[in-house]
Protein backbone atom coordinates (compact mmCIF):
# COMPACT_ATOMS: atom_id res chain seq x y z
CA UNK A 1 0.00 0.00 0.00
CA UNK A 2 1.56 3.32 -1.08
CA UNK A 3 -0.50 5.57 1.23
CA UNK A 4 1.41 6.55 4.39
CA UNK A 5 -1.04 5.81 7.21
CA UNK A 6 1.20 6.85 10.10
CA UNK A 7 0.26 10.50 10.54
CA UNK A 8 -3.03 11.02 8.76
CA UNK A 9 -5.35 13.75 9.96
CA UNK A 10 -8.83 12.45 10.70
CA UNK A 11 -10.38 14.24 7.73
CA UNK A 12 -7.69 12.81 5.44
CA UNK A 13 -8.33 9.32 6.74
CA UNK A 14 -12.10 9.74 6.42
CA UNK A 15 -11.63 10.81 2.80
CA UNK A 16 -9.50 7.76 2.01
CA UNK A 17 -12.09 5.50 3.60
CA UNK A 18 -15.02 7.14 1.83
CA UNK A 19 -13.26 6.84 -1.56
CA UNK A 20 -12.40 3.17 -0.81
CA UNK A 21 -8.69 3.90 -1.30
CA UNK A 22 -8.11 2.34 2.12
CA UNK A 23 -10.46 0.05 4.03
CA UNK A 24 -11.17 0.43 7.78
CA UNK A 25 -9.65 -3.04 8.27
CA UNK A 26 -6.43 -2.02 6.49
CA UNK A 27 -6.26 1.16 8.56
CA UNK A 28 -6.79 -0.76 11.79
CA UNK A 29 -4.24 -3.42 10.87
CA UNK A 30 -1.65 -0.77 10.03
CA UNK A 31 -2.06 0.81 13.45
CA UNK A 32 -2.03 -2.53 15.27
CA UNK A 33 1.20 -3.43 13.49
CA UNK A 34 2.71 -0.09 14.45
CA UNK A 35 1.65 -0.56 18.08
CA UNK A 36 3.31 -3.96 18.06
CA UNK A 37 6.59 -2.46 16.84
CA UNK A 38 6.73 0.61 19.10
CA UNK A 39 5.06 -0.62 22.28
CA UNK A 40 8.28 -2.21 23.65
CA UNK A 41 10.00 1.20 23.62
CA UNK A 42 7.07 3.54 24.35
CA UNK A 43 4.83 1.49 26.70
CA UNK A 44 1.89 3.64 25.64
CA UNK A 45 -0.73 0.89 25.93
CA UNK A 46 -1.86 -1.15 28.92
CA UNK A 47 -4.29 -3.27 26.89
CA UNK A 48 -4.32 -3.71 23.11
CA UNK A 49 -7.80 -4.73 21.90
CA UNK A 50 -6.85 -6.22 18.53
CA UNK A 51 -9.93 -8.44 18.16
CA UNK A 52 -12.27 -5.61 19.11
CA UNK A 53 -10.45 -3.25 16.72
CA UNK A 54 -10.85 -5.59 13.78
CA UNK A 55 -14.52 -6.21 14.64
CA UNK A 56 -15.13 -2.44 14.82
CA UNK A 57 -13.29 -2.00 11.52
CA UNK A 58 -15.38 -4.67 9.79
CA UNK A 59 -18.55 -3.01 11.10
CA UNK A 60 -17.32 0.34 9.73
CA UNK A 61 -16.59 -1.31 6.39
CA UNK A 62 -20.16 -2.62 6.19
CA UNK A 63 -21.50 0.81 7.12
CA UNK A 64 -19.50 2.40 4.30
CA UNK A 65 -20.87 -0.17 1.86
CA UNK A 66 -24.38 0.84 2.92
CA UNK A 67 -23.56 4.45 2.08
CA UNK A 68 -23.32 5.58 5.68
CA UNK A 69 -20.75 8.17 6.66
CA UNK A 70 -19.51 10.50 9.35
CA UNK A 71 -16.14 12.06 10.11
CA UNK A 72 -15.18 9.39 12.67
CA UNK A 73 -16.45 6.29 10.88
CA UNK A 74 -13.58 3.78 10.77
CA UNK A 75 -11.15 6.07 12.64
CA UNK A 76 -8.74 4.23 15.01
CA UNK A 77 -8.74 5.70 18.52
CA UNK A 78 -7.55 4.72 22.00
CA UNK A 79 -8.67 5.52 25.54
CA UNK A 80 -6.93 6.49 28.74
CA UNK A 81 -7.45 3.51 31.04
CA UNK A 82 -9.98 5.09 33.35
CA UNK A 83 -12.88 5.12 30.89
CA UNK A 84 -15.26 2.23 31.48
CA UNK A 85 -15.28 -0.20 28.55
CA UNK A 86 -17.82 -3.01 28.65
CA UNK A 87 -16.05 -6.37 28.82
CA UNK A 88 -12.56 -4.79 28.66
CA UNK A 89 -10.58 -4.25 31.82
CA UNK A 90 -10.27 -0.72 33.15
CA UNK A 91 -7.44 -0.42 35.69
CA UNK A 92 -6.55 3.27 36.12
CA UNK A 93 -2.98 1.88 35.85
CA UNK A 94 -3.22 0.56 39.41
CA UNK A 95 -2.97 -2.83 41.11
CA UNK A 96 -6.09 -1.80 43.04
CA UNK A 97 -8.14 -2.43 39.89
CA UNK A 98 -6.04 -5.12 38.19
CA UNK A 99 -9.05 -7.33 37.44
CA UNK A 100 -11.72 -4.64 37.08
CA UNK A 101 -13.91 -5.32 34.02
CA UNK A 102 -16.87 -2.89 33.71
CA UNK A 103 -20.30 -4.09 32.59
CA UNK A 104 -21.01 -0.93 30.56
CA UNK A 105 -19.29 1.73 28.51
CA UNK A 106 -18.73 5.24 29.78
CA UNK A 107 -21.04 7.71 28.04
CA UNK A 108 -18.18 9.13 25.94
CA UNK A 109 -17.05 5.65 24.94
CA UNK A 110 -20.59 4.79 23.84
CA UNK A 111 -20.76 8.04 21.83
CA UNK A 112 -17.49 7.31 20.06
CA UNK A 113 -18.65 3.79 19.30
CA UNK A 114 -21.91 5.16 17.88
CA UNK A 115 -19.81 7.48 15.68
CA UNK A 116 -18.12 4.40 14.22
CA UNK A 117 -14.64 4.65 15.74
CA UNK A 118 -12.30 1.67 15.96
CA UNK A 119 -11.03 0.95 19.49
CA UNK A 120 -7.35 -0.04 19.48
CA UNK A 121 -6.96 -0.30 23.24
CA UNK A 122 -6.53 1.26 26.67
CA UNK A 123 -3.65 3.61 27.38
CA UNK A 124 -1.09 4.00 30.16
CA UNK A 125 -1.50 6.83 32.65
CA UNK A 126 -0.41 8.04 36.05
CA UNK A 127 -1.91 5.79 38.72
CA UNK A 128 -5.48 6.95 39.33
CA UNK A 129 -4.55 10.06 37.31
CA UNK A 130 -2.20 11.54 39.90
CA UNK A 131 1.18 11.34 41.66
CA UNK A 132 3.54 10.96 38.73
CA UNK A 133 4.51 8.15 36.33
CA UNK A 134 2.96 4.83 37.37
CA UNK A 135 5.06 1.66 37.29
CA UNK A 136 3.33 -0.66 39.78
CA UNK A 137 0.99 -2.34 37.27
CA UNK A 138 3.00 -1.81 34.08
CA UNK A 139 5.94 0.30 32.86
CA UNK A 140 5.43 4.06 32.56
CA UNK A 141 4.76 5.49 29.11
CA UNK A 142 7.72 7.17 27.38
CA UNK A 143 7.97 10.38 25.39
CA UNK A 144 8.37 9.55 21.67
CA UNK A 145 10.52 12.63 21.11
CA UNK A 146 13.06 11.22 23.57
CA UNK A 147 12.29 8.01 25.44
CA UNK A 148 14.46 9.12 28.35
CA UNK A 149 11.89 11.83 29.10
CA UNK A 150 8.38 11.72 30.54
CA UNK A 151 5.46 12.29 28.17
CA UNK A 152 3.62 14.29 30.84
CA UNK A 153 0.59 13.26 32.77
CA UNK A 154 -1.65 12.05 33.85
CA UNK A 155 -2.79 11.16 30.28
CA UNK A 156 0.72 9.95 29.51
CA UNK A 157 -0.09 7.07 27.19
CA UNK A 158 -2.60 9.23 25.32
CA UNK A 159 0.04 11.86 24.56
CA UNK A 160 2.66 9.30 23.56
CA UNK A 161 0.30 7.23 21.39
CA UNK A 162 -1.06 10.16 19.39
CA UNK A 163 2.37 11.75 18.91
CA UNK A 164 3.92 8.47 17.76
CA UNK A 165 1.19 7.67 15.24
CA UNK A 166 -0.23 4.71 17.19
CA UNK A 167 -3.78 6.07 16.88
CA UNK A 168 -5.42 9.05 15.18
CA UNK A 169 -6.88 10.44 18.41
CA UNK A 170 -7.25 9.56 22.08
CA UNK A 171 -9.31 10.54 25.08
CA UNK A 172 -7.75 11.99 28.18
CA UNK A 173 -8.93 13.50 31.43
CA UNK A 174 -7.77 16.76 32.97
CA UNK A 175 -7.94 17.66 36.68
CA UNK A 176 -4.96 19.99 36.88
CA UNK A 177 -3.60 19.85 33.34
CA UNK A 178 -3.59 16.15 32.51
CA UNK A 179 -4.72 16.63 28.90
CA UNK A 180 -2.76 19.80 28.22
CA UNK A 181 0.55 18.89 29.87
CA UNK A 182 1.17 15.67 27.91
CA UNK A 183 -0.11 17.37 24.76
CA UNK A 184 2.49 20.08 25.25
CA UNK A 185 5.29 17.66 26.18
CA UNK A 186 4.49 15.39 23.20
CA UNK A 187 3.86 18.10 20.58
CA UNK A 188 0.16 17.45 19.92
CA UNK A 189 -3.16 19.25 20.47
CA UNK A 190 -5.14 18.74 23.67
CA UNK A 191 -8.44 20.34 24.62
CA UNK A 192 -9.95 20.59 28.10
CA UNK A 193 -13.56 21.64 27.47
CA UNK A 194 -15.68 23.69 29.83
CA UNK A 195 -16.69 21.89 33.03
CA UNK A 196 -19.93 20.09 32.16
CA UNK A 197 -19.49 20.23 28.39
CA UNK A 198 -18.62 16.50 28.21
CA UNK A 199 -20.14 13.75 30.36
CA UNK A 200 -18.00 12.02 32.98
CA UNK A 201 -20.41 9.14 33.59
CA UNK A 202 -18.41 5.92 33.65
CA UNK A 203 -15.08 7.70 34.15
CA UNK A 204 -13.09 6.81 37.28
CA UNK A 205 -12.90 10.12 39.14
CA UNK A 206 -9.96 11.90 40.68
CA UNK A 207 -11.70 15.06 41.93
CA UNK A 208 -15.39 15.49 41.19
CA UNK A 209 -15.37 19.28 40.92
CA UNK A 210 -12.14 19.56 38.90
CA UNK A 211 -12.28 16.62 36.45
CA UNK A 212 -12.79 17.22 32.73
CA UNK A 213 -12.87 14.83 29.74
CA UNK A 214 -11.49 15.87 26.37
CA UNK A 215 -9.78 14.92 23.11
CA UNK A 216 -6.09 14.64 22.31
CA UNK A 217 -5.15 14.68 18.63
CA UNK A 218 -2.48 15.76 16.15
CA UNK A 219 -4.39 18.76 14.77
CA UNK A 220 -6.95 21.25 16.03
CA UNK A 221 -9.48 20.09 13.45
CA UNK A 222 -9.06 16.50 14.68
CA UNK A 223 -9.75 17.65 18.24
CA UNK A 224 -12.83 19.57 17.06
CA UNK A 225 -14.22 16.51 15.25
CA UNK A 226 -13.78 14.29 18.31
CA UNK A 227 -15.26 16.92 20.63
CA UNK A 228 -18.32 17.09 18.38
CA UNK A 229 -19.01 13.42 19.08
CA UNK A 230 -18.45 13.80 22.83
CA UNK A 231 -20.22 17.03 23.73
CA UNK A 232 -23.75 17.40 25.00
CA UNK A 233 -25.93 16.70 28.02
CA UNK A 234 -26.10 13.32 29.73
CA UNK A 235 -28.88 12.57 32.27
CA UNK A 236 -26.50 10.14 34.02
CA UNK A 237 -24.07 12.97 34.85
CA UNK A 238 -25.70 15.57 37.08
CA UNK A 239 -22.96 18.10 36.28
CA UNK A 240 -23.39 17.89 32.49
CA UNK A 241 -24.65 21.04 30.81
CA UNK A 242 -27.66 21.54 28.56
CA UNK A 243 -25.93 24.39 26.74
CA UNK A 244 -26.36 24.02 22.94
CA UNK A 245 -23.47 22.33 21.13
CA UNK A 246 -22.20 24.32 18.12
CA UNK A 247 -20.54 22.95 15.00
CA UNK A 248 -16.91 23.03 16.12
CA UNK A 249 -15.35 22.20 12.78
CA UNK A 250 -17.37 24.96 11.08
CA UNK A 251 -15.84 27.46 13.50
CA UNK A 252 -12.35 26.86 12.07
CA UNK A 253 -12.57 29.72 9.60
CA UNK A 254 -9.02 30.97 9.97
CA UNK A 255 -10.33 34.49 10.62
CA UNK A 256 -9.18 35.78 14.01
CA UNK A 257 -9.08 39.48 13.18
CA UNK A 258 -11.72 40.44 15.76
CA UNK A 259 -10.21 38.54 18.67
CA UNK A 260 -8.65 40.24 21.69
CA UNK A 261 -5.97 38.07 23.31
CA UNK A 262 -4.76 38.77 26.83
CA UNK A 263 -1.28 37.82 28.08
CA UNK A 264 -1.48 37.49 31.90
CA UNK A 265 1.68 39.02 33.33
CA UNK A 266 1.86 36.35 36.07
CA UNK A 267 2.82 33.67 33.52
CA UNK A 268 5.48 35.73 31.76
CA UNK A 269 7.33 37.25 34.72
CA UNK A 270 9.72 35.91 37.36
CA UNK A 271 6.81 34.86 39.60
CA UNK A 272 5.68 32.33 37.00
CA UNK A 273 9.20 30.94 36.74
CA UNK A 274 8.93 29.68 33.16
CA UNK A 275 12.10 28.62 31.35
CA UNK A 276 13.52 31.13 28.89
CA UNK A 277 13.07 28.84 25.88
CA UNK A 278 9.39 28.38 26.74
CA UNK A 279 8.80 32.12 27.12
CA UNK A 280 10.59 32.90 23.87
CA UNK A 281 8.46 30.40 21.94
CA UNK A 282 5.18 31.60 23.45
CA UNK A 283 6.04 35.28 22.96
CA UNK A 284 6.80 34.49 19.32
CA UNK A 285 3.42 32.73 19.04
CA UNK A 286 1.74 35.83 20.49
CA UNK A 287 3.45 37.98 17.86
CA UNK A 288 2.23 35.62 15.16
CA UNK A 289 -1.34 35.80 16.48
CA UNK A 290 -0.98 39.57 16.31
CA UNK A 291 0.22 39.24 12.74
CA UNK A 292 -2.90 37.22 11.95
CA UNK A 293 -5.06 40.13 13.14
CA UNK A 294 -5.56 39.51 16.85
CA UNK A 295 -5.21 42.43 19.24
CA UNK A 296 -2.75 41.26 21.91
CA UNK A 297 -2.70 43.06 25.27
CA UNK A 298 -1.21 42.43 28.69
CA UNK A 299 -3.61 41.71 31.55
CA UNK A 300 -3.19 41.32 35.30
CA UNK A 301 -5.04 38.61 37.25
CA UNK A 302 -4.08 38.84 40.95
CA UNK A 303 -6.22 35.82 41.84
CA UNK A 304 -3.76 33.52 40.09
CA UNK A 305 -1.60 33.69 43.22
CA UNK A 306 -4.30 32.04 45.33
CA UNK A 307 -5.57 29.70 42.60
CA UNK A 308 -2.84 27.10 43.03
CA UNK A 309 -3.24 26.61 46.81
CA UNK A 310 -7.02 26.54 46.43
CA UNK A 311 -6.69 23.91 43.72
CA UNK A 312 -4.34 21.86 45.91
CA UNK A 313 -6.79 21.78 48.83
CA UNK A 314 -9.79 20.84 46.69
CA UNK A 315 -7.73 18.22 44.87
CA UNK A 316 -6.43 16.73 48.12
CA UNK A 317 -9.78 16.57 49.90
CA UNK A 318 -11.80 15.18 46.98
CA UNK A 319 -9.18 12.61 45.95
CA UNK A 320 -8.89 11.32 49.51
CA UNK A 321 -12.68 11.13 49.84
CA UNK A 322 -12.88 8.87 46.78
CA UNK A 323 -10.03 6.57 47.87
CA UNK A 324 -10.51 6.50 51.66
CA UNK A 325 -12.28 3.13 51.80
CA UNK A 326 -9.84 1.39 49.44
CA UNK A 327 -6.90 2.87 51.36
CA UNK A 328 -8.20 1.16 54.48
CA UNK A 329 -8.84 -2.15 52.74
CA UNK A 330 -5.88 -2.53 50.35
CA UNK A 331 -3.32 0.14 51.07
CA UNK A 332 -0.53 -2.18 49.89
CA UNK A 333 -1.88 -2.13 46.32
CA UNK A 334 -1.38 1.61 45.94
CA UNK A 335 1.95 2.83 44.65
CA UNK A 336 3.97 4.58 47.40
CA UNK A 337 3.89 8.03 45.75
CA UNK A 338 0.14 7.91 45.22
CA UNK A 339 -0.52 6.55 48.70
CA UNK A 340 1.49 9.37 50.27
CA UNK A 341 -0.25 12.03 48.22
CA UNK A 342 -3.73 10.70 48.99
CA UNK A 343 -3.03 10.57 52.72
CA UNK A 344 -1.97 14.23 52.67
CA UNK A 345 -5.54 14.99 51.60
CA UNK A 346 -6.80 13.58 54.89
CA UNK A 347 -4.93 16.35 56.77
CA UNK A 348 -7.07 19.18 55.37
CA UNK A 349 -9.99 20.30 57.53
CA UNK A 350 -13.53 21.11 56.52
CA UNK A 351 -12.69 24.75 57.09
CA UNK A 352 -9.73 24.48 54.69
CA UNK A 353 -12.02 23.04 52.04
CA UNK A 354 -14.65 25.76 52.47
CA UNK A 355 -12.00 28.49 52.27
CA UNK A 356 -10.69 26.92 49.04
CA UNK A 357 -14.20 26.87 47.57
CA UNK A 358 -14.62 30.55 48.44
CA UNK A 359 -11.30 31.37 46.79
CA UNK A 360 -12.47 29.50 43.70
CA UNK A 361 -15.69 31.53 43.56
CA UNK A 362 -13.71 34.78 43.85
CA UNK A 363 -11.26 33.64 41.17
CA UNK A 364 -14.09 32.78 38.77
CA UNK A 365 -15.63 36.20 39.31
CA UNK A 366 -12.28 37.87 38.66
CA UNK A 367 -11.80 35.93 35.42
CA UNK A 368 -15.31 36.88 34.31
CA UNK A 369 -14.30 40.55 34.66
CA UNK A 370 -11.09 39.94 32.72
CA UNK A 371 -13.10 38.31 29.91
CA UNK A 372 -15.11 41.50 29.55
CA UNK A 373 -11.89 43.03 28.20
CA UNK A 374 -10.50 40.11 26.16
CA UNK A 375 -11.83 37.10 24.26
CA UNK A 376 -8.97 34.70 25.04
CA UNK A 377 -6.00 34.33 27.35
CA UNK A 378 -2.67 33.06 25.99
CA UNK A 379 -0.01 31.51 28.24
CA UNK A 380 2.66 28.84 28.09
CA UNK A 381 0.98 25.48 28.63
CA UNK A 382 3.78 24.47 30.98
CA UNK A 383 6.64 26.52 32.42
CA UNK A 384 9.08 23.78 31.38
CA UNK A 385 9.55 21.22 28.62
CA UNK A 386 9.41 17.47 29.26
CA UNK A 387 11.51 16.30 32.20
CA UNK A 388 13.95 13.35 32.23
CA UNK A 389 12.95 10.16 34.05
CA UNK A 390 16.37 9.97 35.66
CA UNK A 391 16.39 11.98 38.87
CA UNK A 392 12.80 13.10 38.35
CA UNK A 393 11.98 15.65 41.05
CA UNK A 394 8.29 15.46 42.08
CA UNK A 395 8.34 19.15 43.02
CA UNK A 396 9.56 20.19 39.57
CA UNK A 397 7.03 17.86 38.00
CA UNK A 398 4.27 19.39 40.11
CA UNK A 399 5.36 22.88 39.03
CA UNK A 400 4.81 21.80 35.44
CA UNK A 401 1.05 21.83 36.18
CA UNK A 402 1.08 25.30 37.73
CA UNK A 403 0.03 27.05 34.49
CA UNK A 404 -2.88 24.72 33.74
CA UNK A 405 -4.50 24.06 37.13
CA UNK A 406 -6.06 27.52 37.56
CA UNK A 407 -8.32 26.89 34.57
CA UNK A 408 -9.56 23.61 36.05
CA UNK A 409 -10.41 25.58 39.17
CA UNK A 410 -12.41 27.99 37.02
CA UNK A 411 -13.83 25.29 34.73
CA UNK A 412 -12.90 27.22 31.57
CA UNK A 413 -12.15 25.73 28.15
CA UNK A 414 -8.42 25.57 27.44
CA UNK A 415 -6.34 24.06 24.66
CA UNK A 416 -2.66 23.36 24.17
CA UNK A 417 -1.25 23.66 20.65
CA UNK A 418 2.41 23.15 19.64
CA UNK A 419 4.36 26.41 19.29
CA UNK A 420 7.99 25.36 18.97
CA UNK A 421 10.84 23.19 20.24
CA UNK A 422 13.62 23.58 22.75
CA UNK A 423 17.28 23.34 21.79
CA UNK A 424 17.11 19.73 22.99
CA UNK A 425 14.36 18.99 20.48
CA UNK A 426 11.51 18.82 23.00
CA UNK A 427 8.09 20.33 22.13
CA UNK A 428 6.70 23.52 23.67
CA UNK A 429 2.98 24.27 23.99
CA UNK A 430 0.87 27.43 23.74
CA UNK A 431 -2.20 27.45 26.00
CA UNK A 432 -5.33 29.31 24.86
CA UNK A 433 -8.17 29.82 27.35
CA UNK A 434 -11.69 31.04 26.63
CA UNK A 435 -14.97 31.98 28.27
CA UNK A 436 -17.30 29.21 29.50
CA UNK A 437 -18.68 27.12 26.62
CA UNK A 438 -16.69 29.07 24.02
CA UNK A 439 -14.65 26.08 22.89
CA UNK A 440 -15.36 27.18 19.33
CA UNK A 441 -13.45 30.43 19.88
CA UNK A 442 -10.53 28.62 21.49
CA UNK A 443 -10.41 26.14 18.62
CA UNK A 444 -10.70 28.89 15.98
CA UNK A 445 -7.68 30.76 17.34
CA UNK A 446 -5.69 27.57 17.90
CA UNK A 447 -6.42 26.40 14.36
CA UNK A 448 -5.47 29.72 12.76
CA UNK A 449 -2.18 29.74 14.66
CA UNK A 450 -1.50 26.05 13.97
CA UNK A 451 -2.01 26.37 10.23
CA UNK A 452 0.16 29.49 10.09
CA UNK A 453 3.01 28.13 12.23
CA UNK A 454 3.02 24.57 10.89
CA UNK A 455 4.56 22.88 13.94
CA UNK A 456 2.00 20.06 13.70
CA UNK A 457 3.83 18.79 10.60
CA UNK A 458 6.85 17.67 12.65
CA UNK A 459 6.83 14.11 14.01
CA UNK A 460 9.00 12.36 16.58
CA UNK A 461 12.00 10.25 15.50
CA UNK A 462 10.55 6.87 16.42
CA UNK A 463 10.97 5.01 13.14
Amino acid sequence: MSTDLRYLAIRQAAGLLARREVSPVELAQAHLERIGRLQPSLHAFLTVTAERALADARAAEEALKRGEGGPLLGIPIALKDLFFTAGIRTTAHSRVLTDHVPAEDATVVARLRKAGTVLLGKLAMHEFATAGPATELAPAARNPWHTGYIPGGSSSGSGAAVAAGLCLAALGTDTGGSIRQPSSFCGIVGLKPTYGRVSRHGVIPLCWSLDHVGPMARTVEDAALVLQALAGPDPRDSTSSTQPVPDYAAALTGDVRALRVGLPDYFFGPEGGADREVLDAVNQAARELEGLGCRVVEVTIPGLRSARPAHSVIHGVEAYAYHAENLRRQRQNYGPRLRQRLLVGALFSGADYVRALRLRAAFRAELARVFEQVDLLATPTNPVTALPFEGLDPRRQSRAHSFTGPFNLAGLPAASVPCGFSAAGLPIGLQLVGRPFEEATVLRAAHAYEQHAGWYQRHPPVE
